[in-house]
């Protein structure tokens, strides 16, 4: 809120709005800057957000590659994701794959069409699954052994998961239809894979006595 009430003190909102319905000019810190203290600054600026940025993409990769390796791993994704750097230890052929996956989706998309995408599904898998987590923790544990206390509860929950609800319909219905369409091919592949693994929810209770 600070960060852009400065901005806003510099570059009026209305001119913002006017570039960003333009599609004129989306280097808001940039201009910032050189308006304070000239385009040298701004440059040295631009240059740091780059670093910064590529930085972040960097480690985001390098820590959602060990998602499909440790599925793959539990013998619940391919096989080829679980392999290891023979030197370095971490899961290069997972890595790969999902930077060859982010560069195709960033020539086929535009960057606010990811951004909408990606907010909508860490909303639903993400936000609104911790607040329920949060809900079957303390209904399964009780409240004794819990570290936190949570005042009010469960309307904190609720509050919650209807402002991530809000939010989530805000992406707009061409974002939820992709999503919804993404959500379901996932859980209709991993129905049919534990329909013929024999995994939850067509697991059969083994009798200990027979064993």
């Amino acid at each position: 809120m600070l960060m852009n009430l400065s901005v806003t003190s510099v570059i009026p909102w209305q001119e913002i709005k006017g570039w960003q319905e333009g599609g004129i000019n989306n280097f808001v810190v940039s201009i910032f800057i050189e308006r304070l203290y000239g385009k040298t600054a701004a440059a040295v600026v631009t240059i740091m957000i780059l670093w910064v940025a590529i930085a972040s993409l960097f480690a985001v990769l390098l820590g959602y590659s060990r998602v499909p390796y440790a599925a793959a791993v539990n013998g619940s994704f391919f096989r080829f994701f679980a392999k290891l750097h023979p030197t370095k230890n971490f899961p290069y052929a997972s890595l790969l794959i999902l930077s060859l996956l982010a560069f195709i989706f960033s020539l086929l998309f535009r960057m606010g069409e990811v951004i909408s995408a990606i907010l909508a599904m860490r909303i639903i898998i993400q936000f609104i699954g911790q607040a329920i987590g949060v809900v079957l923790l303390r209904k399964r544990n009780g409240s004794e052994k819990l570290m936190y206390k949570m005042p009010f509860y469960p309307l904190p929950v609720i509050l919650a998961i209807i402002m991530w609800l809000l939010i989530f319909y805000a992406t707009g219905f061409t974002i939820i239809k992709t999503f919804l369409l993404v959500i379901g091919s996932g859980i209709f592949v991993y129905f049919l894979k534990a329909r013929y693994g024999g995994e939850w929810p067509f697991k059969k209770n083994v009798d200990s006595n027979h064993l």
